[in-house]
């Protein structure tokens, strides 16, 4: 490897002043090994890199630009050197320029003006030597929109060079906020330069006069002279003979140098088009730049490249260049195509995406490719998902191969990390095993479950992601920049939000109906079935298993609500959640069940010193197994239904068993000449009012408990004393949280069933009152205030409950307003 070359050194320029345009030869050290490293030069902080014709290591010749600093650097930057220094510096002059309109008394070189673009010198259009500002005083553009300005001076014009100038849309463009005295001191402007031209001409023609005479008399003579020379010769005038020699000197010069003239004619040509080649190598070398920056991966050179020479010969009228410039269109086209293909290969980075989208956009590809990119990601995560269950389908039934999709899940899946990261408490329910050799002694539907959900947690995080940069436009622009081709595209994206919206939910319903193939095939139709089931169900997964089975999907919707994802398109995953919680707490009290009664025939009848056998600590040991597989289903997570609803239910069912279904098989028996109908009815119906009755109690004793054990606390917090306290001011916040955790009952009850209601909290406001007139017996002696607080409290809380007090309630209530001191002024009444 060869060394690191020293940085470029500036020791020389030549000429050290001159004005923009000037051409200046640059001396010094290390400028370059050819014109391919040069990448940057600058002259008083102006770029003149364009106009750089690199000639050695030690010269370079270029033209000076019109650089705001007066004086400054001359620095180059190489590939092989790096940023370089200067020893000298280069003054930029700003000479006065004579205006098209100006009077002059010497020629003016109208070509002299350089064109910077094409590298040559051009004549330019007189409109751009118009004074920049005429009125003399500071422009101040105004907010009115020039649409605005067209529609209020239609066929008019703000520009001052135009046949259809207003002046009024002038003033309101450039000076909308100029002072009333600003504008009377433009006018003053506007006087003094109109006299100062007036004396202008008259000191013009007072200076000029000599050369007006010399010429004039130069003329006299020449005229004289010709026609004396007409009126002498008979065979015409001098102009007339020698129009004829020259005539005869031009045919015999062509006659004589057509060949030589031929030949220099033809080398004018050639050098011409060398020079043509060489002036606009950029363009010729462009379409080949490209093939190469292509395969090299250097897609950000193609893109500021096409945007460089579609800015200098996009509208070209030229051929050849037209001809060119075509070639690199149909190269580009190849490159949109390129990077759309390699946008929609699967899988892909998030990153990746990102910057074939940024290139897209930039190279202006036609229709959408972000949304394309959506779409193909989420055919993606559906195919996934499928064909994990197909796989593990075929590894169930011995067939060992496996799609693409690995059955391991192996350390560093994303379920894993979040169930490493997440603090979860489970207290001895069922961890994920981090022993690898359990894993894959767990059943089929449980490594299913858990290699599904990790390919849900690792593919649609980075889905959304995508989603979410295509709304906000970053995925088009990492600055942030506002162009118009961005927010089109992001109008694009807010109208495409129900379509994305449907693409989330069929994700989360594909996972729901995949895991209750899997594991809840009754839950699912007979289509359903065929699609998403298959499965050899002959072995039913046990509560431990399932309780894994609830904690790694409880693990994915974690994982996908801390993504934002609205609670909606989640409301799926949470309702498979409940079944799979419902379906294990049954599943494990039906093992233990039966795990209870095969306990006789493992008796071994063995005593011990105490006396007894084995069988009480077996029994002992199916309890707790039981406890601890039930309290991963039983614990209830933000947004769960708590379990305990069930019971809401079955109340439900025994009221219609009661109702409508026992008194409809009685009929059915008596057609059916069973003569035994009454009593079996009488019968079931009173084991039926057993069980409503039984989980009525336990679910008004888990409701009610927790509310009525707040009160007392509540009453007496931050050493409240009835005896000794302040003037009431309304009611304290014991009695509120009291009022709300009723309201949430109410709630509850309400939305599975509203006939339910009334029976539900008349008898929790029955406990509710009897506690309170517990508590306000309980009470020695009130003070003045403590009698007008208390008073208050309940008579608030009865108020608030009135539609659902009984006859229990209300004499509780009224034996709690009797253990209080009667008031006796009117205004503690009132």
């Amino acid at each position: 490897m060869s060394p690191a070359r020293q940085p470029p050194l500036v020791t020389g320029i030549s000429p050290n002043e001159g004005a923009p345009w000037t051409k200046v030869t640059i001396r010094g050290e290390n400028l370059g090994t050819g014109a391919n490293d040069l990448i940057g030069l600058s002259i008083c902080g102006h770029n003149c890199l364009l106009t750089a014709e690199w000639m050695s290591a030690s010269k370079i010749v270029c033209r000076v630009g019109p650089a705001k600093d007066d004086k400054g650097e001359i620095i180059v930057t190489t590939k092989s050197g790096g940023h370089g220094t200067s020893t000298v510096s280069f003054k930029l002059l700003k000479p006065e320029r004579i205006g098209i309109l100006d009077q002059s008394a010497v020629w003016v070189d109208e070509l002299n003006y350089y064109d910077m673009r094409t590298d040559r010198n051009k004549g330019i259009s007189p409109l751009s030597l118009r004074p920049a500002n005429p009125l003399g005083i500071d422009i101040d553009k105004g907010k009115v929109p020039l649409k605005d300005l067209e529609n209020m001076f239609p066929s008019m014009s703000g520009d001052f060079t135009s046949e259809n100038f207003s002046a009024t849309w002038y003033l309101i463009e450039n000076h909308s906020s100029t002072s009333f005295e600003q504008l009377r001191a433009a006018v003053g402007n506007l006087k003094k330069q109109a006299s100062k031209k007036n004396e202008g001409s008259l000191a013009y023609v007072k200076g000029g006069l000599s050369t007006f005479f010399e010429a004039q008399d130069a003329l006299a003579a020449i005229h004289q002279k010709l026609e004396s020379d007409g009126t002498e010769k008979v065979e015409g005038s001098m102009t007339q003979r020698l129009e004829n020699v020259l005539n005869r000197a031009s045919e015999t010069a062509d006659t004589l140098f057509q060949e030589v003239l031929g030949r220099k004619d033809k080398a004018d040509s050639t050098r011409n088009a060398l020079n043509v080649l060489q002036r606009f190598k950029f363009l010729f070398n462009l379409p080949l730049n490209i093939e190469r920056n292509i395969q090299k991966g250097d897609y950000d050179v193609v893109i500021n490249d096409y945007e460089k020479a579609k800015s200098l010969f996009g509208n070209t009228e030229v051929p050849v260049f037209k001809k060119v410039y075509s070639e690199v269109e149909t190269r580009i086209e190849a490159l949109r195509k390129l990077l759309l293909d390699k946008l929609l290969e699967t899988p892909s980075t998030l990153h990746d995406q990102k910057r074939y989208i940024r290139y897209l956009s930039d190279l202006h590809a036609p229709g959408d490719p972000a949304w394309q990119c959506i779409v193909a990601q989420h055919k993606w995560i559906l195919q996934l998902m499928q064909n994990c269950k197909e796989d593990y389908i075929k590894e169930q039934k011995g067939i060992h191969t496996l799609g693409g999709v690995s059955l391991e899940l192996d350390r560093s899946s994303a379920l894993n990390r979040i169930s490493l990261s997440a603090p979860v408490k489970r207290g001895g329910s069922f961890q994920t095993p981090k022993d690898d050799s359990r894993h894959y002694k767990s059943p089929q539907q449980v490594r299913f479950v858990e290699k599904l959900s990790d390919v849900v947690i690792s593919q649609l995080p980075n889905f959304w992601k995508l989603w979410i940069s295509y709304v906000n436009g970053s995925l088009f622009s990492e600055t942030g920049e506002k162009s118009g081709q961005v927010e089109k595209l992001k109008k694009n994206a807010r109208q495409r939000q129900n379509d994305f919206k449907g693409m989330i939910e069929e994700v989360t319903r594909r996972l729901v109906q995949l895991v209750r193939g899997a594991l809840l095939p009754s839950s699912l139709t007979e289509q359903q079935l065929r699609q998403y089931g298959g499965w050899d169900t002959k072995t039913p997964l046990s509560g431990v298993w399932l309780t894994q089975v609830i904690h790694t999907v409880r693990l994915s919707h974690e994982a996908l609500s801390a993504l934002e994802i609205p609670n909606d398109l989640l409301q799926v995953i949470q309702d498979l959640l409940q079944d799979l919680r419902v379906h294990c707490l049954l599943t494990t009290l039906q093992h233990t069940e039966e795990d209870v009664k095969r306990l006789a025939e493992k008796e071994d009848w063995v005593v011990d010193n105490e006396g007894i056998t084995s069988l009480p600590a077996q029994f002992e040991q199916c309890m707790v197994q039981m406890l601890q597989s039930l309290k991963e289903p039983m614990e209830c997570k933000p947004g769960e239904i708590n379990l305990l609803c069930v019971c809401l239910f079955w109340l439900i069912n025994c009221q219609y068993l009661e109702r409508h279904t026992f008194l409809n098989l009685a009929e059915h028996l008596e057609k059916n000449g069973f003569t035994t109908a009454e009593k079996i009815i009488r019968v079931s119906i009173e084991a039926l009012r057993q069980l409503d009755e039984y989980l009525f109690e336990t679910y008004i004793e888990k409701k009610s408990d927790p509310i009525v054990g707040s009160l007392e606390p509540g009453i007496y917090a931050g050493y409240f004393d009835w005896k000794d306290c302040l003037p009431p001011t309304g009611v304290r916040s014991y009695l509120k949280e009291a009022l709300v955790s009723i309201i949430s009952v109410h709630a509850e009850v309400f939305t599975v069933s509203k006939e339910l209601v009334s029976r539900v909290i008349s008898k929790i406001t029955e406990a509710v009152a009897e506690e309170m007139s517990r508590l306000m017996q309980c009470v020695s002696s009130f003070s003045k205030n403590g009698a007008l607080q208390a008073r208050l409290e309940i008579c608030a809380l009865q108020d608030a409950i009135e539609p659902y007090l009984t006859t229990e309630s209300l004499t509780s209530f009224k034996q709690a307003l009797e253990a209080l001191p009667q008031l006796q002024s009117g205004a503690d009444k009132k």
